[in-house]
C-alpha cells in the first residue's frame, strides 16, 4: 500500500520587529551603553567581586519588590529554581566578573568586540538546545555589525600590546561571552515554562548574589564598600537600570523576538558607549569609527528588519 509523502513542517520565519520590540530594543542598547562609564567609578577601592555582590543584592530586593507590587507569583517548584540557579550564575555574576578581570589585560574595544559575538553565539546555541533554525540573514547582519565594532575600536586595538597575560584576558572575555549566552538559553527554557520575566529574574539575581557572596568568601576578598558619591550613583544605576530594567528588558526581548536577534544589542551598545565618550572623555571619530558605525547600522538594519515570509 502506498504511503502517502511526508509533509515537511514550515519552518516559521521570526516574528517582524514591532513598535514595542524597538522601544525594549532603544532602552537596552541606551541603558547598557551608559554601563560602560558607570563601572569605571567601580573600579579602585572596592574589590570587583565585592562590587558585584552589592549590585545584585540590590538589584535582587528592587527586581523581588517589583514582582510582588506586581502580584507576581513567586513560589516555584525545585527544577524552575535550578534554572534560576543556573541563569543566576550564568548570567548574574559570572560573566560580569570574567569581564572585570578581563579588563586588567585587554583593552576595552577588544572587550566590546568579544561581547558582540553573543549574537551569533546565541543563533548557534538555540540551533544546538531547541532546534531552532539558523537564520542566514541574522548570521550575516551580526557579521557586518562585529566587523562595524571591531572597526570603532581598531586604533585602540592596534595600539595594545599582545602578550600572554592578554591571551589570557581574552580567554577570561570569551568565558564571560559564553556565560552569558548560555544564561540566555536557560531563561529562554524558563520562558517556554510560563514563567514571568520579573520574578524569573529576581530569583536569578538572588541565586547569583548568593554565589558572588560564597566567591568573595572563598576569595577573602574584604567585605568594604566606597561611600563617595561617584561608587554609590553608579551602584545605583547599574543596579536600578543596568540589572533591573534593561535585564527584564533583554529577558522580554528574548520571548518576543528570540535570543539572537535581542542579542544584537551586544553590537549596538558599544556605539552608544562611544558617543557617550566622545562627550564625556573626548572622544574623536575617525574615519574607521564613521565606517564602523555604518556598518553596525547596516547589520541592525539586516538583523531587525522584516523577516521573508516562506510560501
Amino acid at each position: 500500500m502506498l504511503q502517502p509523502p511526508a509533509i515537511k513542517p514550515r519552518v516559521r520565519p521570526a516574528p517582524d520587529f514591532g513598535r514595542a520590540d524597538a522601544a525594549l530594543y532603544a532602552t537596552l542598547v541606551l541603558v547598557w551603553g551608559t554601563s560602560w562609564i558607570a563601572i569605571h567609578f567601580q573600579l579602585g577601592v572596592v574589590a570587583p567581586v565585592v562590587s558585584l555582590l552589592w549590585r545584585f543584592l540590590l538589584a535582587a530586593a528592587i527586581c523581588a519588590g517589583l514582582a510582588v507590587l506586581r502580584g507576581d507569583r513567586m513560589a516555584y517548584g525545585r527544577r524552575q529554581h535550578v534554572r534560576f540557579a543556573a541563569a543566576g550564575v550564568l548570567m548574574f555574576s559570572t560573566n560580569f566578573l570574567l569581564f572585570y578581570f578581563a579588563g586588567a589585560h585587554v583593552t576595552t574595544g577588544l572587550l566590546a568586540v568579544v561581547f558582540a559575538l553573543a549574537s551569533p553565539i546565541n543563533l548557534g546555541l538555540a540551533a544546538l538546545f531547541f532546534g531552532r533554525p539558523i537564520e542566514l540573514r541574522v548570521l550575516a547582519g551580526a557579521a557586518i555589525g562585529i566587523l562595524g565594532v571591531a572597526l570603532l575600536y581598531g586604533p585602540e586595538i592596534a595600539g595594545a600590546g599582545f602578550d600572554h597575560a592578554a591571551l589570557g584576558g581574552l580567554a577570561l572575555a570569551v568565558g564571560g561571552t559564553l556565560c552569558f549566552c548560555l544564561g540566555n538559553m536557560v531563561s529562554s527554557a524558563t520562558q517556554r515554562d510560563g514563567v514571568p520575566d520579573v520574578p524569573a529574574a529576581a530569583w536569578a539575581m538572588v541565586y547569583g548574589a548568593a554565589w558572588l557572596g560564597l566567591l568573595t568568601l572563598a576569595t577573602g576578598a574584604p567585605l568594604a564598600f566606597d561611600p563617595r558619591a561617584g561608587y554609590v550613583l553608579s551602584l545605583l544605576w547599574l543596579a536600578g537600570a543596568s540589572s533591573v530594567v534593561a535585564f527584564i528588558a533583554y529577558l522580554a526581548l528574548i520571548k518576543r523576538v528570540g535570543p539572537a536577534r535581542a542579542g544584537f544589542a551586544t553590537v549596538l551598545f558599544p556605539v552608544v558607549a562611544l558617543a557617550i565618550s566622545s562627550v564625556v572623555e573626548d572622544y574623536h571619530w575617525g574615519l574607521l569609527g564613521l565606517i564602523g558605525v555604518a556598518l553596525v547600522a547596516a547589520g541592525n538594519v539586516v538583523v531587525l528588519g522584516p523577516a521573508r515570509r516562506r510560501a
